[in-house]
Parts: C-alpha cells; structure tokens; sequence
C-alpha cells in the first residue's frame, strides 16, 4: 500500500463514498470534514427522506458512514479545515486546522466534494417574503418538518388546508446571476407534496412551475406518482408576488397556460430554493488554483466525457463542487473520482519505478 494518502475534502455523500472507494481500490484516504459531523446536506440540514427512492436520510447516512468509519485505509477528520496547499501531486503538503491547532499532511492526490448551498430567498428582490411572513418557507424548511413528523402552519400550528410550491426560486433567473436549473427541485417538490398529502389527506396542494423538469426515473417515481396518487396540482404559471392578506399569503402572478393573471390565497407557501457553490467549493478553488466555471463552480477538462478531472494534475472534484448534482450524480462521480486519483497514483510509482 503506498505511504502517502488521497485527501478527500467534505464529508457529504460524495465524500462519503469516494473514501470509500479509495480504500476498495486498495489505498489510503484521508477524510476531512469541517463540520463535527459527516453526512453533509442531507444530514445538517435535517432531511427526511431522500429523493427519489424515498430511504429514511439518517438510515441511508449512517450506513454510508458505517462503510469508512471502521475501515483501516480511511483516518477521518471532522472539525477540520484544509488552511494551505504547497507542492505539487504526487507530493502535496496539505495543513489542516481544527480546535488544538495546525497539523499538516503528505498527500498523493486530492478530492474536493465541498458540496452546494441553498440559495437565500432574501436575495432575490423580497418579493416571496421569506423573511417577511411566517408561513413562507422553503424546501429545506419543510423537510426539518416532515422529518419531525408533522406538518402544521408556522403562524398557527394548525394543519394547512392549501399549500403551494413555488418553483426556479434562485434558479433559471437571468437577473440575479444564477443562469442555471438547479436539477433537484422539481423532483423534490413533488415527493415532498406526497409526503405532505399523507399529514394533511385533505389539503389542497399546488405546484406552479415554468416548465416541470423530472429527468430519468424521477418522471415516473415523483411527478406522475404525485399528480394521480397524491392529488397535486401542477400549474404551469410564473409567480411575481406573494403578499399577506388577513391569515392567507397570496401568490400573485400569471397562469401561462390560460393566459390570464392569478391570485390564489393559500396557508402556506414554500419556494423551491435551488443550488449554489458552496463557501468551501469557493475556498477550495482558490487554494488549489482550480479554474471555475462560467457558473462559479470547480471547472472540469473534459466536459460530459470527464465530470472529475481539474486542471491541476492530481486534484479531482466529486459531487456539486462541479455544479448542480443530485445524489446520484455525486455518488456515481465520487467513484469516477476515487478511481481517477488512485489511477493517478499508481502511474506516478510506475513513472518513479
């Protein structure tokens, strides 16, 4: 086995699984996490079910971590930063900061998966009154309460009897930047509207979209799943406003199919927040000289044909460092990544031998 580890950077499901894969290709990794805990998105902000296969979050997590918290190969940090980066691979020195102190590390090759955020609804032009009324939230909200096993207004802690989706909130919008579709919310709007269906069987639920995106399975698992089952509306309209009136919060704006303005008193809103580049994905970028792309994410070389590979030889991305990814997509990368860095080492000994 050789001496000198593969540092992968974030403990989320990308980081989760290109550890594991390090050490099933026979080598050693070195995973740090700055939070004290592992499990990234899924876990800190309290999901309840994954999307699309519906798997309890805590149970799909734990399992993951069960995978490299007892492997040998794989020496996890949690609480820990990387601070600095000299050299070059196969011979990074990597310094790490946590509570007592600085440490640095030789490594061989490196994995950024430092993930996404969710886009802030203040940002966009306070229209959505996400700060403003107590019964907008957004989809991360919604999840903490369903993963608390009930789901009531925010104003009252009544059972809502009409809820709304709002779509492309912090996505696909021109003006604010962020130019592309975040590829989740659709999806994830509609399992939460099923799962909502089940703690209110008589709300009435509504989604208003630009145009429903549901790609590969999730079209037959979530969306017609949610439409015929669960009874949820899909409105094909733009929302420009929502605003307080007495106990309801009004969703202004224009149906698109129908062609004519609306305005729809509902209980609740929640606005499909999308994705954005994370504060560690921006770190990380500066500190190892990765090239973003056009969209503020970690640049790749080789298009659809190479999702992992950097500019710098030896560092690798895995997950939504790259750009919007759902888990599959990080899973499948965090793989291509492992094997791409241990494939990077072995030709480094063979180039030495």
């Amino acid at each position: 086995m050789p001496n000198l580890p593969v540092l992968v950077i974030g403990g989320g499901p990308a980081g989760l699984e290109a550890a594991r894969g390090v050490a099933d290709l026979g080598y050693k990794a070195v995973l740090v996490e700055k939070e004290s805990v592992l499990g990234g998105r899924p876990i800190l902000e309290s999901y309840a079910a994954l999307t699309p296969d519906m798997r309890n979050t805590e149970e799909a997590m734990n399992e993951m971590i069960g995978r490299i918290s007892n492997n040998e190969a794989v020496d996890i940090r949690t609480g820990a930063t990387v601070t600095a980066v000299e050299g070059e691979a196969p011979n990074f020195k990597v310094t790490l900061q946590n509570g007592s102190g600085a440490e640095t590390l030789d490594v061989s090759s490196v994995i950024v998966s430092t993930g996404f955020q969710h886009f802030d609804p203040g940002r966009e032009t306070q229209m959505y009154g996400y700060y403003e009324f107590d019964d907008v939230i957004t989809l991360t909200d919604a999840e903490k309460m369903l993963k608390a096993g009930k789901f009531v207004r925010p104003s009252t802690g009544e059972a809502p009897k009409r809820v709304a989706f709002i779509q492309c909130v912090g996505s696909r919008d021109r003006q604010i930047g962020n130019k592309w579709c975040s590829k989740v919310c659709c999806g994830i709007a509609s399992k939460q509207a099923s799962e909502i269906r089940h703690f209110v069987p008589d709300a009435k639920l509504f989604i208003f979209y630009i145009d429903l995106r549901a790609y590969g399975f999730w079209e037959d698992e979530l969306y017609w799943k949610a439409q015929e089952e669960n009874k949820v509306n899909y409105i094909r309209g733009i929302v420009t406003e929502i605003n307080k009136r007495g106990e309801s919060v009004v969703v202004k704006g224009e149906d698109t199919t129908m062609g004519r303005p609306m305005e729809i008193p509902m209980d609740m809103v929640i606005l499909s927040v999308g994705m954005e580049p994370s504060e560690g994905t921006k770190d990380m970028s500066k500190l190892f000289n990765l090239p973003l792309e056009s969209h503020g994410y970690i640049a790749t070389t080789g298009g659809a044909l190479n999702t992992v590979e950097t500019t710098v030889p030896g560092v690798f991305i895995a997950g939504a460092a790259g750009g919007p990814a759902d888990l599959e997509d990080s899973v499948s990368m965090a793989g291509a990544a492992a094997s791409r860095a241990c494939a990077f080492i072995r030709k480094s000994e063979m180039a030495v031998a």
